[in-house]
């Protein structure tokens, strides 16, 4: 919704992934149901994107940099929400145990639970897109100051977008929280290279898409991207340097259209000659 849409990397991401996290824990040990912690994660991240939002479109701070700012302070919040580095959720209820309890086996419920966690996000976000709001939203990306002058409040198209977004990604760190079982504030590091990384894998795979297709190429993505890092990791590399992987990964998935353009304007200047 930022990197596509309006065009530019969200920083914020690397603090909200970890603040979903660290908000839904908090609130299950306290004695809150999973889901009502699920959706206080959201509006935790939800809250962080309005900050970054305000801080770029009033403040007049860079996107970039008013991300930064929000994921460094981010940091502070989630010790004071969790009063330490991490929390486990040894012995307390999950949304997993739903899935347990109808008798879905232990090596299936995280997948049934992303299934149903993408579908929503998806048929939610198509919903959005195809209302006149969306696609003023989307307007805003393609051409601001066309935008602009049809009347839309840029602005605050903006804003919606990284409230959105970072109520994704919010909700995708509540879930991962649950499912490892314990929050800790530096989860979100790299978050962002793997959301970029699952967006460039599937528009790479599948080339040219309707919207729809593109939100399920990006989850196909995401799933393809951690394959890769599974198969690093079969193969015997040093895990210390994961992350040099994976932004070797990352750069390689990003050069690999420009690669297909020259070879394509090559074929064709040989034709031609």
């Amino acid at each position: 919704m930022t990197y596509r849409i309006l065009n530019f990397p969200d920083m914020t991401a690397e603090g909200s992934f970890p603040l979903g996290g660290a908000v839904c824990v908090a609130a299950i040990v306290a004695g809150i149901h999973p889901i009502v912690a699920t959706i206080l994660a959201v509006f935790a991240g939800m809250l962080a994107g309005l900050v970054t939002g305000l801080l770029y479109t009033k403040g007049k701070i860079p996107v970039i940099l008013a991300g930064i700012l929000v994921m460094s302070s981010l940091n502070a919040v989630m010790l004071y929400v969790m009063k330490r580095p991490n929390l486990s959720l040894l012995n307390q209820p999950k949304l997993l145990d739903f899935f347990q309890d109808i008798g879905i086996s232990q090596n299936f419920d995280r997948i049934f639970l992303g299934l149903i966690a993408s579908g929503i996000i998806i048929s939610g976000l198509y919903f959005f897109f195809n209302t006149e709001f969306g696609q003023a939203y989307i307007a805003t990306g393609d051409n601001e100051t066309m935008a602009r002058s049809l009347g839309i409040a840029t602005d605050r198209m903006k804003i919606v977008g990284l409230v959105l977004s970072n109520g994704v990604i919010a909700l995708s760190g509540s879930l991962i929280a649950q499912s490892d079982g314990y929050a800790d504030v530096n989860k979100g590091v790299g978050v962002i290279v793997i959301g970029l990384a699952s967006i460039i894998i599937g528009e790479v795979l599948y080339g040219e898409l309707t919207f729809l297709e593109r939100l399920i190429a990006i989850v196909v993505g995401s799933i393809i991207y951690q394959l890769l890092i599974l198969l690093v990791i079969r193969l015997g590399f040093d895990t210390t340097y994961l992350k040099l992987f994976s932004a070797i990964i990352l750069a390689i998935c990003l050069l690999i259209p420009q690669i297909k353009t020259t070879l394509r304007l090559k074929t064709g200047l040989e034709k031609e000659a």
